[in-house]
């Protein structure tokens, strides 16, 4: 396939979808090889429990496609908006072009692993096949039995949870190593004792997690789940230069476990992403519990620039698939501010006939200047905060009001706002 005549692309398309599903990567390569030369082609579907993530080509660099290298690409890529740069991939950074689709309802993305950054001029027409394609594997999972249906896509999402939680934890082990080896205050013994501590300790801890979560499992006050975070954070950031600010929750009313698990998962997530900026010597974290809503505040004094969208963005699509919110705020020179809303209660979300209902505060500010027509540099300016932040918001919006343009989601905020 060469050009994106429509009749060629309607037959290329049947040929894609025509034959069994396990091959639909392999026709789908071999479709598009001219159009887009690359090495191999890899899917994500957040709904399938089974197979989320699927690759076919060179087999060393097919096999070594994983979930964690696609993830971050679900929550930023926007359906309608293919998107080309540099992804890691096994260890080995590669040139891709991502292409989103919201023909399903939690989206699929689809990326071509490419052997150099020349910039292609397909994307159209690869966004028309990929739509093509994820209507049709998502028709074929409602063919399947609603309890088989139900059951893989709870599966799905806990398989998310825990790889990304695992890889949290990971990555707080390794930031307090790096805390104490890097602390020009403690010797080299010392640093080395206290490291080797530090490991055993996380085993025991990593030995205790369960039985304590089963205490756990039903509710627990929001003062002692808010405790557990700051006995994490306070570990986690001991032997760094941070300044670690708590507010806790002004009441200790009984929190639904999984909702209070959820947050400290995300504001540790959150705090990871802001350690990797230099400069930040401050970091406050603030919870506040309503009794249908948890709101957790995470502030640093660093640059106040989002340097990494895509760990950002994957943390934002694990939140929606809870029913929650990532609301961000980046002002360069004064840091950022990360708001993140969890409901208990998302039903009263989704049976309202308002459909700006889904979107946070600072969403909405940003949805009313695009519809006044304002461009991104502008909006930033008015808005105080930074461009990256406005098109983090931007992606946002697209996904929630499940729109795949800017204007789109103009037409819908005037049609909401004069009815």
């Amino acid at each position: 396939m060469q050009t994106a005549d429509p009749a060629q692309l309607l037959t290329t398309a049947a040929q894609i979808i025509d034959g069994p599903a396990a091959e639909i990567l392999e026709r789908l390569s071999a479709a598009t090889t001219e159009l887009i030369p690359h090495r191999a082609v890899a899917q994500l579907a957040s709904q399938c429990a089974s197979t989320p993530v699927t690759a076919y080509g060179e087999p060393g660099l097919a096999e070594a496609v994983t979930g964690a290298d696609l993830a971050g690409l679900l929550g930023t890529v926007t359906a309608g908006h293919p998107w080309q740069g540099v992804v890691p991939i096994a260890g080995s950074k590669h040139y891709v072009l991502a292409v989103a689709s919201d023909r399903a309802p939690r989206g699929s993305v689809v990326v071509f692993i490419r052997d150099d950054e020349t910039p292609t001029t397909a994307g159209t027409t690869l966004q028309a096949l990929w739509d093509v394609v994820t209507a049709h594997m998502y028709q074929l999972t409602l063919e399947r039995e609603p309890g088989v249906l139900a059951q893989n896509r709870a599966v799905a999402e806990a398989r998310a949870d825990v790889a990304a939680e695992l890889g949290e934890a990971h990555a707080a082990s390794l930031a307090t190593f790096l805390g104490v080896l890097r602390n020009q205050r403690i010797d080299d013994t010392s640093a080395r004792t206290m490291v080797v501590e530090l490991a055993l300790n996380g085993l025991a801890d990593l030995r205790t997690d369960t039985q304590r979560d089963l205490v756990y499992s039903g509710e627990e006050p929001a003062g002692k789940a808010f405790d557990r975070l700051a006995e994490s954070l306070r570990a986690l950031l001991r032997h760094g230069p941070i300044d670690l600010e708590l507010d806790a929750p002004g009441n200790d009313q009984l929190i639904p476990a999984g909702v209070a698990h959820t947050a400290r998962v995300a504001v540790r997530a959150v705090i990871l992403a802001m350690l990797t900026q230099d400069g930040v010597r401050r970091i406050r974290v603030g919870w506040q519990w309503t009794g249908t809503e948890l709101r957790s505040t995470v502030r640093d004094d660093g640059p106040g620039r989002i340097e990494d969208v895509l760990d950002l963005g994957q943390l934002a699509e694990r939140l929606r698939l809870h029913e929650g919110d990532l609301d961000l705020d980046a002002v360069p020179g004064w840091g950022i501010t990360a708001r993140i809303t969890l409901r208990t209660h998302p039903e009263a979300r989704t049976t309202t006939s308002d459909p700006l209902i889904a979107l946070g505060s600072r969403e909405l500010e940003v949805l009313e200047r695009l519809a006044q027509g304002h461009r991104n540099r502008s909006i930033a300016d008015d808005l105080h905060i930074s461009e990256s932040t406005v098109k983090f918001h931007v992606a946002n919006i697209l996904t929630k009001l499940a729109v795949t343009t800017r204007t789109q989601a103009a037409a819908l905020y005037h049609a909401t706002a004069t009815a």
